[in-house]
């Protein structure tokens, strides 16, 4: 079985897997094998737990829809982070959050800073005054 999990930023994964396990906060959890019947179902905040052999990974979910038809898992997300453990993407999610607040911050900060400027430049030259 193949599972496919896309994100506005593309592709984070395509590998074949054994089994998985999806898990949604309103949708509860449930489990997919090989000749599953076809479903497609939403994940608000939750995780897709994939194994291949003895390989286990997570992927936390962040609004995604998630379909299986003839044993292909396909995932699209807003945001989709992946780790070893459930709790390793979670940390890896939350600091790819901070890093984007962190930075969305600065950005207002600079435009803030930038629109002063403006402001100030206009109120100097009388620009636009009749």
């Amino acid at each position: 079985m193949k599972i496919i999990i896309v994100t506005p930023e593309g592709e984070l994964y395509n590998e074949e897997v054994t089994s998985v396990v999806v898990s949604s906060a309103n949708n509860g959890e449930y489990g997919m094998l090989s000749g599953h019947l076809p479903i497609i179902s939403t994940i608000d905040t939750g995780y897709v737990k994939m194994t291949f052999n003895q390989l286990t990974y997570y992927v936390v979910i962040i609004n995604g829809l998630v379909q299986q038809v003839h044993d292909v898992i396909t995932v699209i997300a807003q945001d989709a982070y992946i780790g070893e453990s459930k709790d390793a993407a979670i940390e890896n999610l939350n600091q790819i959050r901070k890093a984007r607040l962190d930075s969305n911050r600065q950005r207002n900060l600079e435009l803030a800073m930038a629109e002063n400027e403006l402001k100030k430049q206009i109120k100097q030259t009388g620009a636009g005054k009749i």
